[in-house]
C-alpha cells in the first residue's frame, strides 16, 4: 500500500497546481496535523482517496468545522483496506490556546487506546502530531514529543509512526528515524509518500 502522508505546510502540487499524476499509485493521505479545513477537503475532494487526520496543535477550528469528507483517528482506531491505523492528535499544552497535553494526559490516552489495539490485533501505522521524545523532536517545550508515543511503540511495535509538528527549516531534521523498537519514525511536515 502506498501512502501520501501530509503536515504543516500546505502543497500547491494538491492546490493550485494539483497534479495527478504524483498521485497514481497512492491508496491513501493521512495528515498529521496543521493543516487547515479547507485545504484538507480539497486535497480529499480532488485526489479522490481515503483521507484520514489527526488536529495539530493549531487546529482548534476542527473543533466548529471539521474537514468534511475526511475521517478523524484522533483517539481511535481505523482500519482501511486491511491497514490498522491509530491516532492522536496535539502537543505539549505550552498554552490555553492550542490542542494540547500533558505528558500524564497522553499518556492516559494512549495506554487505553494501545491496549485495545494489542487485543484487537495491533495496529501497522501510529499518526500522531507531535514525534515521540527523543526521535525528532525538539528542546524547546512547544516541540518537545511524548514519551508516552515510545510506550506506545515497544507496545506496539508498528511498522510506522508517522507525525507532524516538526518543520523542515526549523534545522537540521532528519526526514526518518529508526526506533530501537524496529519502528520507522517519518516527519511528514509538507509531504511524504511511502509503501507500507
Amino acid at each position: 500500500m502506498k501512502i501520501l502522508a501530509i503536515a504543516d505546510v500546505e502543497q500547491s502540487w494538491l492546490t493550485t497546481g494539483f497534479d495527478p499524476e504524483r498521485l497514481r499509485g497512492v491508496n491513501m493521505i493521512i495528515s498529521c496535523g496543521d493543516l487547515p479545513a479547507r485545504y484538507l477537503e480539497h486535497v480529499v475532494t480532488m485526489a479522490n482517496l481515503p483521507l484520514l487526520y489527526v488536529p495539530g496543535n493549531h487546529d482548534t477550528a476542527y473543533r466548529s468545522h471539521a474537514p468534511e469528507g475526511c475521517d478523524s483517528i484522533d483517539g481511535r482506531i481505523r482500519e482501511v483496506a486491511g491497514v490498522r491505523i491509530m491516532g492522536f492528535g496535539g502537543s505539549m499544552r505550552y498554552n490555553e490556546r492550542v490542542y494540547g497535553f500533558t505528558e500524564q494526559e497522553m499518556r492516559r490516552r494512549v495506554m487505553r487506546l494501545a491496549f485495545q489495539a494489542k487485543l484487537t490485533g495491533g495496529v501497522d501505522i501510529v499518526v500522531t502530531h507531535a514525534p515521540p521524545y527523543g526521535y525528532g523532536d525538539m528542546d524547546d517545550y512547544a516541540h518537545t514529543g511524548f514519551d508516552a508515543f515510545n510506550t506506545a511503540i515497544e507496545i506496539l511495535r508498528p511498522a510506522y509512526l508517522v507525525h507532524g509538528h516538526i518543520h523542515m527549516e526549523y534545522g537540521r531534521i532528519d526526514r526518518v528515524i529508526e526506533h530501537p523498537a524496529g519502528t520507522r519514525i517519518v516527519n511528514a511536515c509538507g509531504s511524504y509518500m511511502f509503501d507500507l
